[in-house]
């Protein structure tokens, strides 16, 4: 059974700004984005996914972004290093909520940016991990160092796409989703050489995130207004489901960050753990 952590979004708000979607004079609204949640969790869970649920926090509005917590590889979450303060809360909750649930909790060496799933996302047993905006190249190369894998760096020029989800989705370990104008252009030739089957994404279905897209099997679950993805997806034999999710657009998130996968994103295919 797929399982996602998710975090419901009782305190979810804009309370500050760190990125180009964030306006304290936008707010979300409450019952809305509560609804838009909920529907998503319904969704997923009709999927076939079980979803634990992390504890909502005052003080945390981003705590709902389960995304960020943790890179999960096999029973380790390598924990998030926050760029900004105003998130660096987050991670006691999350180091918290692995631990009791049976999972080993690694932090990276002071000193490294990183922003767990949100920034590092496999496509079969390649790490791929968006850097400079909030993770760095030297944390996402420690990471992969730990696990034993090959990591390609990916330089993330675009604010709006600060994170490598808002712009990337494996979608199969040979296939991807991705909006290249995020990336610069080394960054775009290595996704190309290293995935043989990409979808390239539109820039206002990127806006509408359609890159930040949940996928459970052959099912991939994705905000609306996305049709021309949702179309290149069932001509591949992916079936869609699109559930609104604006009220967290409005903080720079969709399906993808609200999720946590912990038992392995279905395009990964982890390397085994080294022998002793």
């Amino acid at each position: 059974m797929p399982t996602i952590l998710m975090c419901p979004p009782d305190f979810y708000g804009i309370e500050y700004e760190i990125n180009p979607w964030m306006s304290r004079s936008r707010a979300s609204d409450t019952a809305l984005a509560r609804q838009q949640w909920e529907a998503l969790r319904a969704l997923l869970t009709s999927l076939g996914c079980e979803i634990p649920l992390l504890t909502p926090a005052k003080g945390l509005p981003d705590l709902v972004f389960t995304a960020n917590a943790a890179l999960i590889w096999r029973d380790v979450a390598f924990l998030s290093r926050f760029r900004h303060a105003a998130r660096q809360g987050e991670t006691p909750l999350d180091e918290a909520w692995f631990q009791q649930h049976g999972l080993t909790a690694r932090s990276l060496p002071e000193g490294m940016n990183f922003e767990g799933a949100g920034d590092a996302l496999f496509c079969g047993e390649t790490l791929f991990g968006g850097y400079i905006i909030r993770s760095d190249a030297r944390a996402l190369q420690w990471v992969a160092g730990e696990i034993g894998c090959r990591v390609i760096p990916l330089q993330l020029v675009d604010t709006h796409f600060y994170h490598l989800d808002t712009c990337f989705c494996p979608i199969s370990p040979t296939a991807a989703i991705w909006h290249p104008p995020a990336f610069d252009d080394y960054a775009q030739t290595a996704v190309r050489e290293h995935v043989p089957e990409l979808i390239a994404v539109n820039s206002h279905e990127a806006a509408r995130f359609a890159c930040n897209a949940v996928v459970v099997g052959r099912h991939v679950v994705l905000n609306t207004g996305c049709p021309q993805l949702e179309e290149r997806l069932s001509e591949r034999g992916f079936t869609t489901h699109a559930t609104p999710l604006d009220e967290f657009i409005k903080a720079g998130g969709s399906a993808k960050c609200l999720t946590l996968r912990l038992d392995g994103e279905d395009a990964a295919q982890w390397p085994a753990p080294a022998a002793t």
